[in-house]
């Protein structure tokens, strides 16, 4: 492998798998199922629509499996411009995929107390749908942490795109803003005892920011990929 349209299209196809998959899981599935505080209506609303929910699992999967390649590929496209940072970035990007992919657990967690194994016959249906809510509670959280890792890898990506030739500037500024983002909401939301009253002002200065930047690098780089490196010309041993 090496730094070459075919490479970087390859990245803006996984980037893209990533976009799509992680908002359709976060956003399309959990969030039109789970009610903040409402422990009995969220899990009706699952066991209602329990292969939606599932399906809201399988995209996850499918994101994190994308995200590993994609930090094998961002080390390949990026490493001509500095091999350690952009190892480390790799490895910042590694540790989401292992945190996400362990904290999928909760909602399989979940899918078991509601379905009501014989058991969790020592339980009343008020105590399950309580601890269904605790484990979707306990996945946000890891979530939440797995987004410090990413942060700081899409800190350190941008860094590199911004230094690297074959990539315009702009493209590593809105990467670093996004990483900022990311960064700023998650250390708030572990340390800002009233951060509920400010959510939204939060997920805004994640989502926006995160949306232009994450979304014109996948572009750029299914697009136009990278910029051909010009050959130096070198003189003959006969001249």
């Amino acid at each position: 492998m090496s730094v070459n349209k075919k490479t970087a299209r390859i990245a803006g196809g996984l980037y893209l798998t990533i976009i799509v998959a992680g908002i359709f899981a976060e956003f399309f599935v959990r969030q039109s199922l789970i009610v903040p505080g409402e422990a009995t209506t969220t899990a009706r609303n699952i066991m209602a629509a329990e292969g939606f929910f599932r399906l809201g699992i399988a995209a996850d999967l499918i994101m994190i499996m994308a995200d590993v390649a994609l930090a094998l590929l961002f080390y390949v496209l990026l490493k001509p411009v500095s091999q350690a940072l952009s190892l480390l970035a790799a490895f910042f990007r590694l540790g989401q995929a292992t945190i996400l992919g362990l904290n999928l657990l909760n909602l399989f967690f979940v899918l078991q107390l509601l379905n009501g194994a014989g058991y969790l016959a020592v339980f009343s249906p008020d105590q399950l749908h309580a601890l269904g809510l605790l484990f979707l509670t306990g996945h946000s959280l890891g979530y939440t942490i797995g987004l410090v890792l990413f942060g700081l890898s899409l800190l350190i990506l941008g860094y590199l795109v911004y230094q690297a030739s074959y990539f315009p500037r702009i493209l590593g500024v809105l990467l670093m803003v996004a990483a900022l983002g990311y960064l700023i909401d998650s250390f708030a939301s572990f340390f800002l005892p009233t951060y509920d009253n400010y959510e939204a002002i939060f997920a805004l200065v994640v989502f926006l920011p995160a949306f232009i930047g994450e979304l014109s690098m996948c572009l750029w780089l299914l697009v136009k990929g990278v910029k051909e490196q010009q050959p130096q010309w070198q003189p003959s041993p006969a001249v």
